[in-house]
């Protein structure tokens, strides 16, 4: 499947369950790691309120089952996609992991570390360079989180 296709496709599947994650009082985000071939490694989505959990961020939990299954750390030929731009820990991670491609939908211009407000895979310190592509389905995955927010807002 054509790269630009196949991001789409996962990205929309990431739409939908941050819906889902969203609904249950999560932040909406969700994230997939995929092979060179785009099977599916690793699945995550925001569960730091469920489990109390403060690394409990959509790559983290992506990342960690992916790297189990494939019994290594390092994703150098993988990418991975994400709902909303991962903010600084998760960034982070993904440098540490090596990943090789990050592509997310909304930009975070508070918080996002892959070029929102900071960008700590260009930083001279990030000893790995990722390729990085955002606003896949951008405008779909801002509406969500807006939506989110102003619902949650309302609550009080």
């Amino acid at each position: 499947m054509e790269q630009r296709l196949q991001d789409e496709f996962w990205m929309e599947r990431l739409l939908r369950q941050a819906g889902r994650v969203g609904e249950q009082g999560e932040i909406p985000v969700a994230a997939v790691i995929l092979d060179r071939q785009g099977h599916c490694l690793g699945w995550g989505s925001n569960r730091r309120h469920r489990h109390q959990d403060p690394l409990g961020h959509a790559e983290l939990v992506a990342l960690r089952q992916a790297a189990a299954l494939r019994g290594d750390w390092r994703f150098n030929d993988c990418s991975l996609l994400v709902s909303l731009e991962p903010c600084p820990m998760c960034a982070g991670a993904l440098i540490q992991a090596r990943v090789g491609r990050v592509v997310f939908g909304a930009a975070d211009a508070k918080r996002g570390a892959l070029g929102g407000c900071l960008n700590l895979a260009a930083d001279p310190s990030a000893h790995h360079r990722m390729e990085i592509l955002g606003g896949v389905r951008g405008p779909e995955a801002q509406q969500q989180l807006s939506d989110w927010f102003r619902r949650r807002r309302a609550q009080g």
